[in-house]
């Protein structure tokens, strides 16, 4: 069953039941007063009746029809002899005997042989004054009501179906437009948003709806960049590979001029070259990739420790470079293995542009605006003014760093580490001419002493 159908259904059936309970209620409350009405007149008319007949042979004198015109039979009991002269076809029973005996003053009951309403006042001693009426027009009154109830039901029943249906049409076309995307989206593959209009649930549900299809053409979209530029960069390095690779095949057949001993060397050299820039390059798009995968982190990390580590690799890699170091305990919520990557690629990056037996300074310190900044100074030629807006895009590379080894990717996997984090990361020159790299980070003081 469809929500439509369902939302038709209760609208009908909620309205219905209300419907039914007040007809019900009207019903049973026109009865009563109807028939309260009806019994008020029958005592009426024998208190009238009683207050001028004074026996029986007075009763007896009226002629028949002056009944049958007023609508009600009369009859006047003796208590003693149990015997009646009455006005019209009427039976008398106990309750009537009592009344005339004394025992009580009035009673009403209903004669269902003959469907009539009878009434009995005292009437003297030992005497009681009996005055029925039909029940014929009562019933037909509250016949002709219960048919209107019915009618007037059955037709709010059905306008509220037809409500409904007209609600739920109205209600859920938003529904039935994000249904029909996601299939469209499903079939095309098409991120086109969808339009809004109202502002109440189903507009906030299409507004998220909207923001999920943008994130999700923003992910395609770094995706597919990210495997176009990777295309890129992998062609020039298997080019040069595939070409060292065909000439080293090309002089082993004996047809083919020999290469000598140095040239063979070179060419060996430059394989090897080739595969570690490659080997490099493929980390660096994996380690890229990964940061591009939304991930939650929660998991508490002492900064400073994680940039002694990450100093610690870079000694290794670079032992003719020498390192100022000055951390402050500073801790934060985040990943720890992305932040020590991050803080590797910093200085690597300024122990490729510093000249042997230069010095590269590392700073943790706050800035008082509830973050820690980690400043890596190089002491290399810098950057061209030109080019620090781009240095964190992917792939990019000035036209200095062409000649140098590295992928372009470092910094753009340090720029992707700090948005995941909260935080930001920015370049310009130091004071001694080189470059400084600021990577400041959202956290608390630390008592922690590294």
């Amino acid at each position: 069953m469809s929500l439509r159908t369902r939302v038709t259904g209760l609208a009908a059936v909620c309205v219905g039941t209300a419907v039914a309970l007040v007809s019900l209620a009207g019903y049973f409350t026109v009865r009563t007063s109807l028939y309260d009405q009806l019994d008020t007149t029958l005592l009426q008319r024998a208190d009238s009746l009683r207050s001028t007949l004074a026996n029986a042979e007075q009763l007896g004198g009226i002629p028949a029809s002056f009944f049958s015109a007023a609508d009600i039979r009369v009859g006047l009991l003796d208590g003693r002899t149990g015997q009646s002269v009455v006005g019209g076809d009427l039976e008398l029973g106990p309750q009537e005997l009592a009344v005339a005996r004394g025992e009580q003053s009035e009673s009403l009951r209903t004669d269902k042989a003959r469907d009539l309403r009878v009434a009995a006042v005292t009437a003297g001693p030992d005497a009681a004054l009996v005055v029925a009426s039909g029940l014929d027009t009562t019933r037909i009154t509250l016949s002709r009501l219960g048919l209107v109830f019915i009618l007037v039901g059955g037709a709010g029943v059905l306008l509220a179906a037809a409500a409904g249906t007209a609600v739920a049409q109205g209600g859920l076309r938003p529904v039935q437009r994000l249904t029909e995307a996601t299939e469209r989206i499903a079939r095309t593959g098409d991120l086109q948003p969808i339009a809004i209009s109202g502002d109440d649930e189903l507009a906030r549900l299409t507004g998220s709806f909207n923001s999920m299809l943008a994130a999700l053409a923003e992910s395609q979209e770094r995706q597919r960049r990210l495997v176009a530029d990777a295309g890129h960069e992998l062609r020039t390095p298997l080019t040069s590979l595939r070409t060292n690779l065909e000439l080293l095949a090309a002089s082993d057949r004996p047809d083919a001029p020999s290469l000598s001993e140095q040239d063979r060397k070179e060419i060996s050299g430059d394989v090897r070259a080739q595969v570690e820039e490659l080997s490099t390059l493929v980390g660096d798009i994996v380690e890229l990739a990964r940061e591009d995968a939304p991930q939650v982190v929660h998991e508490p990390v002492e900064l400073a420790d994680v940039v002694e580590r990450a100093l610690a690799r870079a000694a290794r890699r670079a032992p003719g470079v020498h390192f100022e170091v000055d951390l402050v305990p500073w801790s934060l919520l985040g990943d720890a293995n992305a932040l020590e990557r991050a803080v590797l690629n910093l200085l690597d990056n300024a122990v490729k542009w510093s000249p042997p037996g230069a010095t590269v300074t590392a700073r943790l310190a706050p800035t008082g605006r509830g973050t820690a900044a980690v400043d890596i100074a190089d002491a290399g030629p810098g950057v061209a003014d030109a080019d620090l807006p781009y240095i964190f895009e992917r792939f990019y590379r000035s036209s200095d760093a062409r000649t140098l080894p590295g992928s372009g990717l470092g910094l753009a996997i340090v720029a992707q580490v700090a948005a995941r984090h909260e935080g930001t990361v920015r370049a310009r020159k130091s004071l001694a001419g080189g470059m400084l790299m600021t990577l400041e980070l959202p956290g608390r003081p630390s008592t922690h002493h590294p």
